[in-house]
């Protein structure tokens, strides 16, 4: 005949936060187990003679407090499976922050195993008290060792428990930094309930400073914040606010709009940023990031008025397609280059169109829209993979010669079709060259735009207008140019990755 698990809470401060029937299950056990003697009421238990044993040497013998725990449910389980009654005592409130008292509650749950929680003043209790806060309005109350910082919402008041070390409180404090400014106001809540409680405010930058601060009965506190700048950087008030814009109240030429009328916005945006990309300037980028970000946010409101989908179905399918797509890293497969893992997205593609019906066609999947040359470079791509290429690259070679010739030979209502023909035949010789055509032929523009203002400012520098230039005048300043403005190798690679 199994026995009984009675767990009771210690309070966060002295004896006197004891319910009178807590301290009679106390002094009536005759097997009342502590988890720590590292609690004020211990002193008193003792001054009433109640005998009891802890658990304080598992946690010299285990490196992991998961492992104490655990050992703490087994030796308590087992002394109930035998048919005892078994008093266990955990500092606060069994129900907050105690993984032991936990895991006790599913073993008894899966042993038929009589599990019974008494309640006890959790250090909440004391901090709400101490700080003056209505938990009404709502707080988030994290574990300091597994905190991240997309469990954090400013917008709420926030207690950090489990902060018993300094480098917990480092951990915590980098974490904090993704969210809050440095000098962000926290508290540091010690000892509560007990002669030796402790409030301390400081700086969010330092909090790693005060050492002696952290123990077994130390967690944080932070206000939530009223500085619209920590707002700004949440993703949800950006939808919020892109919400606004559409609203009746809000802008006229945001409500306007539909999904064809931002059509065009997007692809410029998109321009823009790759702008910046080739340019490195990470500045500027983090403002063309956000431009196409709007994009994407006011088509999943305007999506989303109509009834079709919000911005949360994007992600949430974003998130599978992930998932779903890598299974060597969250599934059971394995890929250690990358060609491995671009097979894995490739055959996880097939199988997604299959299933939807989609068109078989090999060449199906490249975006109408695409610029034209980067669409001509992926039809190639796909067409190999089925063995419909050239096999050496002087094939290619003599294919370019062979359209450059046919475009010479041709008559005017024939050169746009022949033209095409001469620049497909370059896609594939840079494709053969494992190099991005759009991107060569974007340094090209590059390069002439540097040269061609070279030879405006000489003009300039010399009194000539463009319209009086001769062709032999521009053609040496070009030359000039070529030397002048010499370019050295380009730091990026300039290879799409097979």
């Amino acid at each position: 005949m199994s026995g009984k698990i009675i767990i009771v809470g210690l309070g966060s401060g002295t004896e006197e936060q004891l319910s009178l029937g807590t301290f009679r299950k106390l002094k009536d056990s005759n097997n009342l187990f502590l988890r720590t003697a590292a609690h004020p009421v211990v002193s008193f238990l003792r001054e009433e003679g109640i005998t009891f044993k802890t658990f304080d040497g598992l946690y010299d013998s285990h490196t992991e407090y998961s492992r104490v725990y655990e050992e703490i449910a087994l030796q308590l389980v087992k002394m109930a499976e035998a048919g005892s009654e078994v008093v266990y005592a955990v500092p606060g409130n069994p129900m907050v922050a105690e993984k032991s008292v936990q895991l006790l509650i599913e073993k008894g749950k899966s042993l038929s195993i009589g599990v019974e929680v008494l309640g006890g003043e959790s250090f909440l209790d004391t901090l709400f008290s101490r700080l003056q806060i209505d938990p009404i309005e709502g707080f988030l109350f994290f574990n300091g060792e597994t905190l991240k910082a997309a469990d954090l919402n400013p917008g709420k008041d926030i207690v950090i428990a489990q902060v018993y070390d300094k480098w917990i409180a480092s951990d915590v404090k980098l974490t904090l930094m993704e969210v809050y400014p440095d000098d962000m106001p926290i508290w540091i809540a010690a000892n509560l309930g007990t002669d030796q409680e402790q409030i301390k405010e400081v700086l969010l930058f330092e909090l790693d400073h005060h050492q002696s601060d952290f123990h077994h009965l130390s967690s944080l506190y932070i206000k939530k914040a009223q500085n619209d700048n920590i707002f700004h950087r949440q993703f949800q008030r950006l939808v919020e606010t892109v919400e606004i814009l559409r609203s009746p109240n809000g802008c006229p030429w945001d409500r306007a709009q539909t999904h064809q009328s931002i059509r065009q916005n997007l692809i410029e945006e998109t321009y823009e940023l790759l702008e910046t990309i080739d340019e490195q300037d990470m500045n500027h980028m983090i403002e063309e990031l956000g431009d196409v970000m709007l994009q994407v946010i006011l088509h999943s409101q305007i999506a989303r008025e109509e009834g079709f989908f919000d911005i949360a179905d994007v992600v949430q399918s974003l998130n599978q397609k992930l998932i779903r797509r890598h299974p060597h890293v969250f599934g059971g497969e394995k890929a250690d280059k990358a060609s491995e893992a671009l097979e894995y997205w490739e055959n996880s593609k097939k199988k997604e169109k299959k299933e939807n019906n989609s068109d078989d066609s090999v060449l199906a999947g490249i975006p109408k829209d695409l610029p034209a040359i980067l669409k001509a470079y992926k039809l190639q791509k796909k067409a190999a993979k089925v063995n419909f290429d050239w096999e050496k690259i002087e094939q290619v070679y003599s294919k370019i010669e062979e359209e450059l010739k046919e475009l010479q030979e041709s008559s005017e209502r024939e050169q746009i079709d022949e033209l095409g023909d001469v620049l497909f035949a370059v896609v594939n010789l840079a494709r053969f060259l494992k190099l991005d055509p759009e991107m060569a032929l974007e340094k090209t523009n590059k390069k002439f735009i540097k040269r061609f203002n070279y030879i405006e400012k000489k003009l300039k520098e010399n009194g000539i207008s463009l319209a009086d230039a001769t062709l032999e005048l521009m053609d040496s300043y070009w030359n000039e140019a070529k030397r002048v403005l010499a370019e050295a190798p380009s730091e990026h690679n300039d290879h799409i990755s097979t």
